[in-house]
């Protein structure tokens, strides 16, 4: 009997990660260019499903929402970076998820909830400029060179003009524009939804 129920929920739970990886992977079209990064760093709100998630399941469901949107993404819509920028998408998504989920789950407060937030968008940024320095970027070197990424860079924001100052003045500020939009997107509609994924 409880083997039953248990699965049952285990389930329950797996359709609703699926469904907001469907909802997250869609909100993924939906992007921007920002005034300060190059081109190919698109802001969405991709990670709001995920976060909500963790919120509403816990901070290891928003992780395997991250996981799922990111593979249908790269089932559904391809790739042009060999994966690296879905590899990207999900490691960096998913800082801010499980760091955010993580001490609002310790408890469940609205202020709880802002502070993680707030330590899972400056986690997020931290994450990904070093994962960027030493991973991201190289590897997605060999679809663009360097140079040519760092070029791109320095036409729309004047502070780039080497490798580190990408990192600095593009990667960093584009993560803490993306956390935070994810974050007061969240705030706004996670006492209407949540209350359908906690059934």
């Amino acid at each position: 009997m409880y083997t039953l129920k248990k699965t049952a929920l285990d389930t329950k739970a797996m359709v609703k990660i699926s469904v907001l990886a469907v909802v997250g992977m869609v909100l993924m079209f939906f992007d921007l260019s920002v005034w300060f990064a190059p081109s190919f760093l698109k802001l969405d709100i991709s990670d709001l499903p995920a976060l909500i998630g963790a919120f509403a399941m816990g901070p290891m469901e928003g992780v395997l929402v991250q996981l799922v949107k990111n593979l249908l993404s790269l089932f559904i819509e391809g790739t042009m970076t060999g994966g690296v920028g879905e590899l990207s998408n999900f490691l960096v998504g998913s800082v801010l998820v499980f760091i955010s989920g993580t001490i609002y789950h310790r408890k469940k407060t609205f202020k709880n909830a802002i502070i993680g937030m707030i330590f899972g968008v400056l986690a997020m940024a931290g994450f990904a400029s070093l994962s960027n320095y030493f991973v991201v970027f190289p590897l997605y070197s060999k679809f663009m060179p360097l140079d040519k990424i760092i070029e791109a860079a320095s036409l729309v924001n004047r502070f780039v003009v080497d490798y580190k100052t990408l990192i600095l003045y593009a990667v960093v500020p584009f993560n803490l524009l993306k956390g935070t939009v994810v974050s007061l997107v969240t705030i706004l509609l996670y006492k209407r939804i949540s209350p359908i994924l906690k059934k």
